[in-house]
């Protein structure tokens, strides 16, 4: 009959690891002892809170599955080497077997596993770096132009042009960029990134972040890098201000290029790619301006199909001298449609035509045969 020597830790008293890994015990086996110690170890690498923070920048990084790292023991070189945290978490470490690390930090990870080694080692000093990030999986939801949820690697961004190379972990801006730049709408004042805390309870913190800050005063502190988990939500401005709109299209954080629709009585219809938030009036200038006397220059029609499925239709008058304006001169989003009307003599004109083409095809056939019968 084997006597387990119990030890305090922390209100509760536990068998020493090594005689429960000699009894065929694992920590699944004996949850509290793991616990406690596992527990402790975060308790002492420094307190967590939740709520809205004023920073992200002075985050540390949370350990997860796919993460490559790096194992060092100072003295006993043998047992150094590689290590991977699997898809449950858990990393194969020797002497130990299976440890779950996922959600600590490489600080609360060290001393867990030198809290675990003091009972396997003389001297359990131990260096534990990550030589291989994860890839990062973040959420951009809001007024972004493609909502969702995104891959993002240290070595490689997307932007709604090309692939970008990037010298470091990827960024607020990157996300923004993968996720098709904002809309005329984004709130960039009010942006809020949700991010989780180390542990296994899975809290969360917020911060928000001034966008605008960032591009009118290049705050880089409005720039944080991102983690594996981060959800960006971009909140919309209470009402729509065209100039504005016109602003941030001058930014990287909005798309270059949009493609909108100009049809009815311009020179050259069709499906036009132009310049983000182009006015009303530049994109009909575009379409080769509207056929004189044929449009009904009283009857612009701009067709919008909202986020949410609904429809817009608005009409404006033409009017090339006219400045940006949501009254008179909105600026264009993906996707809108511009109408231009026929005007009552285009509709008069098309309805004689109409009439007279059978006639004319009729006066065509007497005329051949007059000709016929003056040959004969």
């Amino acid at each position: 009959m084997t006597l387990l020597r119990l030890k305090p830790v922390g209100k509760r008293w536990v068998a020493p690891l090594p005689l429960l890994l000699a009894l065929g015990l694992s920590s699944p086996t004996l949850p509290i002892a793991a616990a406690e110690l596992r527990r402790e170890a975060i308790a002492q690498a420094g307190p967590s809170s939740t709520g809205f923070e004023t920073t992200l920048q002075d985050d540390a990084y949370i350990l997860g599955s796919g993460d490559g790292l790096s194992l060092r023991f100072l003295a006993v070189e043998d047992l150094s080497g590689p290590l991977e945290i699997l898809n449950d978490g858990t990393a194969s470490l020797p002497l130990l077997g299976s440890v779950m690390l996922s959600g600590l930090t490489l600080s609360q990870a060290s001393l867990w596993l030198e809290t675990l080694y003091k009972n396997q080692l003389q001297r359990p000093d131990l260096l534990l770096s990550v030589v291989r990030p994860r890839p990062l999986r973040i959420a951009v939801v809001g007024e972004v132009e493609r909502p969702g949820l995104y891959t993002l690697t240290t070595s490689e961004a997307s932007t709604t042009q090309a692939s970008v190379s990037i010298s470091g972990p990827p960024t607020l801006v990157d996300a923004i960029q993968k996720a098709g730049g904002i809309t005329s709408m984004a709130n960039l004042q009010r942006v809020v990134v949700q991010r989780r805390l180390p542990g296994a309870d899975s809290r969360f913190k917020r911060t928000r972040v001034d966008l605008l800050a960032l591009v009118r005063d290049g705050d880089q502190l409005q720039n944080p890098l991102l983690f594996d988990g981060d959800t960006i939500k971009l909140e919309r401005v209470a009402q729509e201000d065209a100039s504005n709109s016109a602003k941030l299209a001058v930014t990287t954080l909005a798309p270059t290029q949009i493609t909108v629709n100009v049809i009815g009585e311009v020179k050259s219809p069709g499906r036009l790619q132009v310049p983000a938030s182009t006015p009303l009036m530049q994109a009909i200038l575009a379409a080769g301006g509207v056929e004189t006397w044929r449009a009904k220059t009283s009857q612009l029609e701009l067709v919008r199909i909202n986020r949410n499925g609904s429809a817009m239709r608005r009409q404006y008058r033409l009017d090339y001298n006219q400045g940006v304006s949501t009254a008179s001169n909105p600026p264009l989003v993906d996707g809108d449609t511009v109408i231009v009307n026929r005007s009552r003599y285009a509709i008069s004109a098309d309805a004689i035509g109409a009439v007279s083409q059978p006639l004319s095809g009729l006066v065509n056939v007497l005329t051949l045969f007059r000709l016929l019968d003056s040959n004969n």
